[in-house]
């Protein structure tokens, strides 16, 4: 019989969807707060791909990631999401909002792949604990990104790549000091 192996830890990253300033410089606030300090920030990008949070969060959205110095376990990608939608919450109501302003999409980056956290099931997804999923967004080759037919319009667009290679980069690179 085989024995299970330890998981290998992951790179926590955060997507940030919202239309203002104030709101991103929030969100950033409050997820340093909770997951530690960032190791990178990405630029602002045109999140002009779908109109799924436009009636919600209105027009002109941007998106935004953060990753974070610390690594993670995968299986506390459950409780990472449960946490950034309930932080959702809270951005909303500090900004005394009535309807949603930010959306945040946690992830894990492995050096295989990435895999996204959501709370909406479909086939393609696999249930993880507390009702929330794992999303197979992207796989990392040794010098390109395959994105898979399912994976979401913005991240099949080559705008996000660059930043999530550098990502990843920095990711082997804490692995590679873990092991010596």
């Amino acid at each position: 019989m085989t024995e299970a192996s330890p998981f290998v830890p992951v790179k926590l990253i955060c997507g940030v969807i919202a239309g203002t300033e104030a709101v991103f410089a929030t969100a950033e606030e409050e997820l340093v707060t909770e997951f530690g300090p960032a190791d990178f920030s990405s630029e602002m990008f045109p999140f002009d791909v779908t109109e799924y949070y436009a009636k919600q969060m209105g027009g002109a959205l941007q998106r935004k990631f953060h990753s974070f110095e610390r690594l993670i376990q995968p299986d506390d990608l459950s409780g990472i999401k449960l946490r950034t939608n309930r932080m959702e919450d809270e951005v909303r109501d500090r900004f005394e909002a009535e309807y949603r302003i930010i959306n945040l999409d946690p992830g894990c980056l492995s050096g295989a792949s990435l895999v996204m956290g959501t709370a909406k099931n479909f086939a393609h997804r696999v249930p993880l604990s507390c009702g929330i999923y794992g999303h197979l967004e992207l796989l990392f080759g040794k010098d390109a990104i395959q994105t898979l037919e399912w994976t979401y319009p913005d991240f099949k667009s080559p705008l996000y790549h660059p930043w999530l290679c550098k990502v990843r980069l920095r990711y082997l690179d804490q692995l590679r000091s873990i092991k010596s």
